[in-house]
């Protein structure tokens, strides 16, 4: 069962962190590519303050975007901003998504996000917490996936590995870090193929951040998976 309120402190935690990275970034440094093709670190920051305010929506029942064009267009237009314009924004939007998962809900029920995805609202702060962390490691500043929490490796990997379980382009696949094992894939019920990492590694080639080339692949090749 998802315990909402440990995850939203993870939350905070994982935003503080960002936050006191950030901090010592100037305009020439957020104008430079992150690691995310064709997006700078600005495009990182904007995306991480709209999409807490988009998980706001979600939470109080409202559509998560106005529609992709819109999410998109904020996106450019934030991504040139000041430094410290950026920074107070990932902070006051930050605060307004604990704001609202600090209300009284029932965290049972269903959310829409985009895409027509549903979930229970008690999955939304592990989505954010997604959110901060791995766009932490995009910014290219020295935050890197093996310096992600233990319980986030794990619990991402789960994640992502329940994502991609039942999807037609990818093959039965069992993964493992030599203690956990999850499975994955259209027949995940009985994988053929066993790739084996650390975690790291692992999480890095689900979340489509690392190719996968440290990983050992026994039964098979590497599948291809789709985008996230």
């Amino acid at each position: 069962m998802m315990d909402h309120a440990h995850d939203l402190a993870c939350v905070r935690e994982a935003t503080d962190r960002l936050l006191t990275a950030v901090a010592a970034l100037d305009n020439a440094a957020l104008a430079e590519p992150s690691r995310l093709p064709g997006w700078s670190r600005g495009h990182v920051l904007t995306h991480l303050a709209r999409n807490a305010d988009a998980l706001v929506n979600v939470l109080e029942g409202r559509p998560m975007y106005a529609s992709a064009e819109a999410r998109d267009t904020d996106i450019e237009r934030g991504a040139p901003r000041p430094a410290e314009v950026q920074v107070a924004d990932v902070r006051e939007s930050a605060a307004r998504f604990q704001d609202a998962g600090a209300a009284p809900a029932d965290w049972t029920r269903t959310v829409e996000l985009r895409n027509g995805v549903t979930d229970s609202a008690s999955r939304v702060p592990l989505r954010r917490w997604a959110e901060v962390e791995l766009h932490h490691v995009d910014l290219g500043t020295g935050y890197e996936l093996e310096d992600l929490p233990a319980e986030f490796l794990e619990r991402e990997t789960g994640f992502l590995a329940e994502r991609f379980s039942g999807h037609p382009d990818v093959p039965a696949v069992r993964l493992t870090d030599g203690t956990r094992a999850w499975t994955t894939g259209r027949e995940a019920g009985a994988p053929g193929i066993t790739v084996t990492g650390r975690p790291a590694d692992l999480l890095g080639w689900l979340a489509g951040r690392r190719d996968g080339a440290s990983l050992t692949v026994d039964g098979g090749e590497l599948p291809k998976l789709p985008p996230l």
